[in-house]
C-alpha cells in the first residue's frame, strides 16, 4: 500500500529572484539569478544535478513547449529536462516533478526551476484572448476579477454576511500584504497602505476593488532536492523535508451539477484532506505555523482559510478581523507578501511560496522572521473557482 512521500525528500538549496517589473532581463537572466542562489545554496555543483523540471505557463516564452530554455540557459550537462505547465500551480508542479523523481530513486539530485516574464507577453491580468475552446484557460467574457467576484457574493449570501463586514475583513487581508511585503526586500511592492485606502478604492468588479487584486509581475524561482539520506551523508543539519505535496483539479462538479453552491473551493479541500493525511497532519490549525496561498484576490484567501481547516466554515471575516493569520497571529499567513505584494509571475508562483517557507523553517527570514516555525503550508489554485486545479504542500523541520 502507498505510503507517501513524507520525509523521503530534503530540500537542500532554494533560490528566488526579485519580483516586479524586470525589464532589464529576460527569462534566461531570471533563471540563472534564482539558479545561482539555489546552486550556492545547496552545496552540490552543477553537475550534481540529474534531473531537472521547468515550469513555465505562457507558452511565447518556450521553445517549442519544451524544456530547452532551461537546459541552454543554465548551461546544463545534457540531463533531462522536463518542461510542465499547469495554470498557477504551475511552480508547484515542477517541484513535485523533481520531488516525486528523488522519491522514487529515480536520481540523487533534481531541481525545479519557475520562471515567468509577464510584462514582455503584455499579459494585463484581464486577458481577452479566449475562443472560448475547452482548452482555452479563459472562458468567453469571463474575467479573474469576474469570477472572484461571484465567489465573494456566493460567500455573502451563504453565510448571510453584512456587505460591509466582509468588505473591512478583504481590506484587512490586503492590508496585511501590503505590511508583510514592506519586510521584503525581494518583493514587487513594498508600500504600506491603510484599511480606509483599500475600502475606498476604485472598483474593478465589485465587490473587489484595486487593493483586493493581485497584479503582474516577472520573476523565477528555483529548489534544489535530495533524499534524506543523501542530505545526511552531506551533513545537512538543519534538514527541510516535503511532507505532503497534493494536486486536485476539476472534474465538472462545479460547473455541471447543483451540488456546488459558490461559496467555497471544493478542490482546494479535496488537496487540503489528502495532503494532510500524508503529512499525518490531525489538526492543522495547531499543527502549521505558517501558510502561503493563491490570494490572487483578498477573497480567495479569506475563502481559502475556511477551505483549508485554520477556521470554521462561514467564521472566515471573523478570523480576518481577529488577526488570526497576522504576522503576529496563531497562523501568520502570507509573511512575505504573497500574490498580493511579492508578485505573481504564475510559472514561479509555487516555488516562490516553498522558498519563504524554507527560509522561515531555517530562521534565515531576516526582517519578516517568525518565531521558531517548525511546519508550514503552501496552496496554490489555477484557474476560476468553477473550474480550476489546487495544490496543497506541506513543509517541516526534519526530526533528527
Amino acid at each position: 500500500m502507498a505510503k507517501g512521500i513524507k520525509d523521503k525528500v530534503a530540500i537542500i538549496g532554494m533560490g528566488c529572484t526579485r519580483f516586479g517589473e524586470r525589464w532589464d532581463c529576460g527569462p534566461e537572466e531570471l533563471m540563472v539569478e534564482a539558479f545561482s542562489e539555489a546552486l550556492s545554496d545547496s552545496g552540490v555543483a552543477r553537475e550534481q544535478i540529474e534531473m531537472a523540471w521547468l515550469g513555465l505557463f505562457m507558452q511565447e516564452q518556450s521553445a517549442g513547449k519544451s524544456g530547452l530554455p532551461l537546459s541552454m540557459s543554465l548551461r546544463l550537462p545534457n540531463i533531462p529536462v522536463t518542461r510542465v505547465e499547469n495554470m498557477c500551480a504551475t511552480g508547484t508542479e515542477a517541484l513535485r516533478g523533481a520531488v516525486y523523481a528523488v522519491a522514487a530513486g529515480a536520481c540523487d539530485v533534481a531541481m525545479a526551476v519557475g520562471v515567468e516574464k509577464l510584462k514582455d507577453t503584455g499579459y494585463p491580468g484581464l486577458p481577452e484572448r479566449s475562443k472560448g475552446t475547452f482548452d482555452d484557460l479563459w472562458l468567453p467574457n469571463a474575467t479573474a476579477p469576474g469570477a472572484f467576484a461571484q465567489l465573494a457574493s456566493a460567500y455573502r449570501a451563504k453565510h448571510k454576511c453584512d456587505a460591509s463586514d466582509l468588505k473591512r475583513a478583504m481590506a484587512h487581508v490586503s492590508v496585511k500584504s501590503h505590511a508583510n511585503g514592506v519586510l521584503n526586500p525581494k518583493a514587487h511592492l513594498r508600500r504600506e497602505i491603510t484599511e480606509e485606502q483599500a475600502m475606498n478604492a476604485p472598483m474593478i468588479a465589485a465587490p473587489l476593488g484595486l487593493y483586493d487584486c493581485c497584479g503582474v509581475s516577472d520573476g523565477a524561482a528555483c529548489a534544489i532536492v535530495t533524499s534524506v539520506e543523501k542530505a545526511k551523508e552531506m551533513g545537512i543539519t538543519d534538514m527541510v523535508t516535503v511532507k505532503a505535496m497534493q494536486l486536485a483539479p476539476s472534474n465538472g462538479f462545479e460547473m455541471s451539477t447543483t451540488g456546488w453552491d459558490g461559496s467555497y473551493l471544493e478542490t482546494t479541500r479535496i488537496a487540503a484532506g489528502r495532503a494532510y493525511q500524508e503529512a499525518g497532519i490531525k489538526n492543522p490549525d495547531k499543527e502549521l505555523n505558517m501558510t502561503e496561498v493563491h490570494d490572487c484576490f483578498s477573497v480567495t484567501e479569506l475563502v481559502v482559510m475556511e477551505d483549508l481547516g485554520l477556521c470554521d466554515e462561514g467564521r472566515g471575516i471573523n478570523a480576518v478581523l481577529d488577526g488570526k493569520f497576522d504576522k503576529d497571529g496563531q497562523v501568520p499567513c502570507q509573511i512575505d507578501g504573497g500574490l498580493k505584494c511579492f508578485g505573481h509571475p504564475i510559472g514561479a508562483s509555487g516555488l516562490r511560496m516553498a522558498y519563504e517557507i524554507y527560509l522561515q523553517l531555517q530562521g534565515r527570514a531576516g526582517e519578516r522572521q517568525l518565531n521558531s516555525p517548525t511546519m508550514g503550508l503552501t496552496h496554490n489554485l489555477g484557474g476560476h473557482p468553477f473550474r480550476n486545479v489546487a495544490s496543497v504542500s506541506v513543509f517541516g523541520l526534519h526530526a533528527a
